[in-house]
């Protein structure tokens, strides 16, 4: 019996994404002031720390393992989030100051140097009929490589940004890569509980994003960021998202055909190797940039958070409806 087809629908913008336009509008409206400042800075830093430890304990070894199995599919994810990216991010580099606002471009290239993001490039590949354990492996060990490859390729790209010194790298080790190993090391007794109890684990990993923009937007609110950037510059910063976006998949599509890979593995390679972190990269903004720097530095990512969501679901459903084609159900 042929599968009935889907009713078009439009995507909607997801609970998270609007707990983001709220926490931006409260920043804006009532951003930390005087002794408020330090307590909220702190209760920042140990969400990150709360955040990075989680993240290592729910990553399960077995899967950093079978990240080595399927290696040509795994180096094209590798090299689309930490080359292609970074370099089509500076390519654009000639247009910072004349098309886009400086502070804006430089969120973009640091956009650039994030790793995948797990849950989003899971969820579509699924959607895509792709093939799922890839997925999870080539974003597993995207992330695991970006603990250690996103800092280092903001200090060669961003080096007078970013604020790559010696108390920076301690920064990134105390508050990032230690609660990142302790959560390893603590895998096998504490992942188990972890996965069992996911909704408290999304609250952690969500409510630690939102502290973090409020944090970062209040101090860009009061440093003036809505006077130096305009309706006019989010116009064209989205239309560099979606464009950065666009080159990235194509690119992904023909070096899939080239590689010979099938629909499914191109499936998960498109969705592992066109989206970045959101959940990574609010706090290592955080911890990478001055703290006047970080509302400017997160707002592309939020903004390509929400325009790779909608775009890849209909890419997803695109592939869906070719793999039901191809296999359709008796």
């Amino acid at each position: 019996m042929a599968t009935s087809p889907r009713r078009f629908t439009w995507p909607k913008l997801d609970k998270f994404t609007l707990m983001l336009v709220a926490t931006v509008a409260l920043a804006t409206l009532l951003p930390a002031r005087g002794g408020f400042v330090p307590v909220v800075d702190i209760i920042g830093r140990a969400a990150i720390i709360l955040l990075f430890f989680l993240h290592g304990a729910n990553l399960s070894s077995e899967a950093v393992k079978n990240a080595l199995g399927q290696w040509k599919l795994q180096l094209l994810v590798l090299g689309s989030t930490f080359l292609l990216f970074p370099l089509i991010g500076l390519a654009m580099g000639p247009l910072s100051g004349r098309a886009i606002d400086p502070a804006l471009y430089t969120g973009l290239l640091f956009l650039c140097c994030l790793p995948s993001t797990v849950q989003s490039s899971i969820a579509l590949t699924s959607i895509a009929r792709g093939n799922v354990p890839a997925a999870i492996c080539a974003a597993s060990a995207s992330n695991l490589f970006g603990i250690v490859l996103t800092p280092l390729l903001t200090g060669l790209l961003l080096a007078s940004q970013s604020a790559i010194s010696f108390d920076a790298v301690w920064s990134i080790v105390s508050t990032i890569l230690l609660p990142f190993a302790a959560g390893q090391l603590l895998h096998k007794r504490i992942g188990g509980w972890l996965k069992a109890r996911k909704p408290i684990f999304s609250v952690v990993d969500r409510g630690s994003v939102l502290i973090m923009v409020y944090s970062a937007f209040g101090k860009a609110v009061v440093g003036g960021i809505w006077q130096t950037v305009s309706a006019i510059d989010l116009g064209i910063l989205i239309l560099f998202c979606i464009a950065l976006l666009a080159v990235v998949v194509i690119a992904l599509r023909v070096a899939s055909r080239l590689a010979g890979l099938n629909q499914a593995d191109e499936a998960a390679l498109v969705f592992c190797g066109s989206v970045k972190s959101l959940i990574t990269g609010v706090p290592m903004a955080s911890v990478l940039f001055p703290a006047a720097m970080v509302g400017a530095i997160v707002l592309p990512l939020m903004i390509f958070h929400q325009t790779q969501l909608i775009i890849c679901a209909f890419l997803a459903r695109g592939y869906e409806r070719r793999a039901l084609s191809a296999n359709p159900s008796p």
